[in-house]
């Protein structure tokens, strides 16, 4: 009988024993308290699969658990002490259905609305900053009224406009590279 068994039916009988029967009552309850513990002890022995009881040892070899040396280099193979080494086997694996391929027309459809968006963009910007280069005047626009007694509110504007320019410009180079990128038609 497993001693943790053996100890707990040992004080479980005495400790019932001490507190209803006499000693010699409790000498014989005691007695067969041990008898059923070991008997259930014998039962759930039987019970298991002998492939618990008896395991074979169990090697490691790198990420390998197994349970026959390898022939040849068995130098990295490691007894593993203690317990049974629970194998958990890997989920199968799922087959990957096919997707259907795109239609061509579909991507050129894309392509040539993309175009049509960035091409509509680049002639917006660039009405834009012809608008603005007129009234930028070569960096000399005409003062506006309150601008002719104030002349660092001139000088902010003309810095505002040329870098909207800038930017404006900016714009027109990045549209310009978006539409390269795009197949031809």
């Amino acid at each position: 009988m497993p001693a943790c068994l053996h100890n707990v039916a040992t004080d479980l009988s005495m400790l019932f024993a001490m507190m209803f029967v006499s000693p010699l009552t409790a000498l014989r309850l005691h007695g067969a308290v041990l008898a059923t513990a070991f008997a259930g002890v014998v039962v759930a022995h039987l019970a298991l699969p002998s492939s618990v009881l008896a395991q074979e040892r169990i090697y490691r070899c790198g990420n390998e658990y197994t349970n026959t040396l390898p022939p040849g280099n068995r130098s990295h193979c490691k007894p593993i002490e203690g317990g049974a080494v629970t194998v958990i086997p890997a989920p199968p694996k799922q087959v990957a259905l096919a997707k259907p391929a795109e239609p061509a027309a579909e991507p050129r459809g894309r392509d040539s609305e993309a175009r049509q968006i960035l091409e509509a963009e680049l002639r917006k910007t660039r009405s834009k900053r012809d608008e603005l280069l007129e009234a930028y005047n070569h960096g000399e626009p005409e003062k506006l009224g309150s601008e002719s007694r104030n002349h660092q509110k001139y000088l902010d504007r003309v810095a505002a406009m040329k870098s909207s320019l800038d930017r404006l410009e900016q714009d027109i180079v990045g549209i310009n590279r978006e539409l390269s990128r795009l197949p031809n038609r």
